[in-house]
């Protein structure tokens, strides 16, 4: 059974692929592959981010506040209606992150988000937490405003489960289709040349690897998915605007120019 509440500290890296590929060579000792990795396979994970209609949630965390949290809905894979699915509550306060999730069917996590509807007590959801994402809910109007995908290897240290390791690329969005069944198509949030490097523990990184982060002068970096794509996305809302904006100057100026002079009779 996944864990369904945790608190963690996460580090972020953007590598490129040469380094990603010196660190899976120098990890190995360490640390194995997640289940889902086997063969060296990655497999792709999806997520809806809920939002209010002004984009409150991330422009908040965009600030880089002491506080902040969201709300996401994830599939591993493609899922149909009825797939179980995690809707989760992810908080973050001073760099320690608390997730907090439920597995629901697909229809159910829709259901319970866009109409509010309880899906009752299944044996596969958590009452607890599904009570505070129900507060949430009450709190904030939200709507689904983005879909996120990328594929994912991941590897777990051989003798701390606690520390984790995961790489992430080929990262896309989209924000019509809004749907995790919709299929994981999307634009390219940045190259797939380059990977998204996590780390994940509640305790001390291990001595080990400090040092390969130390000996390839790795820093960690502030790199948010769904802050990078909404960033992107402003960016283009603008481009189109002054786009727009410089057309009607032209236009004007057109009309202007074949407009009949006025002739004043005496």
């Amino acid at each position: 059974m996944a864990i369904e509440v945790f608190s963690r500290y996460e580090k972020k890296y953007l590598l490129t692929e040469e380094t990603y590929f010196w660190l899976l060579e120098h990890i190995r000792e360490n640390m194995k592959p997640d289940k889902f990795n086997q063969d060296g396979r990655l497999y792709n994970i999806a997520n809806i981010y809920y939002d209010t209609e002004n984009d409150a949630l991330i422009r908040a965390s965009i600030e880089k506040p002491v506080y902040k949290e969201k709300l996401r809905l994830r599939s591993y894979g493609v899922p149909d209606m009825n797939d179980k699915v995690f809707l989760e509550i992810k908080k973050k306060y001073k760099g320690l992150v608390n997730k907090r999730r439920t597995t629901l069917r697909l229809f159910e996590a829709y259901n319970l988000v866009e109409q509010g509807t309880d899906p009752g007590n299944q044996p596969y959801i958590n009452r607890q937490v599904l009570e505070e994402i129900k507060y949430f809910l009450k709190i904030y109007d939200l709507k689904p405003k983005v879909y996120l995908t990328y594929d994912r290897q991941a590897f777990f240290s051989k003798d701390n489960q606690d520390f984790r390791v995961t790489f992430d690329t080929n990262i896309r969005s989209r924000r019509t289709d809004v749907g995790l069944e919709k299929g994981n198509q999307g634009e390219l949030l940045i190259g797939n040349m380059f990977w998204l490097m996590e780390i994940k523990s509640s305790e001390a990184i291990p001595l080990w690897f400090t040092k390969l982060l130390s000996e390839k002068a790795l820093f960690a970096t502030s790199f948010s998915k769904y802050g990078t794509e909404y960033k992107k996305t402003i960016q283009q809302i603008n481009k189109e605007e002054k786009g727009e904006l410089k057309c009607l100057r032209q236009y004007l100026k057109q009309q202007i120019q074949h407009q009949p002079q006025i002739q004043v009779l005496a």
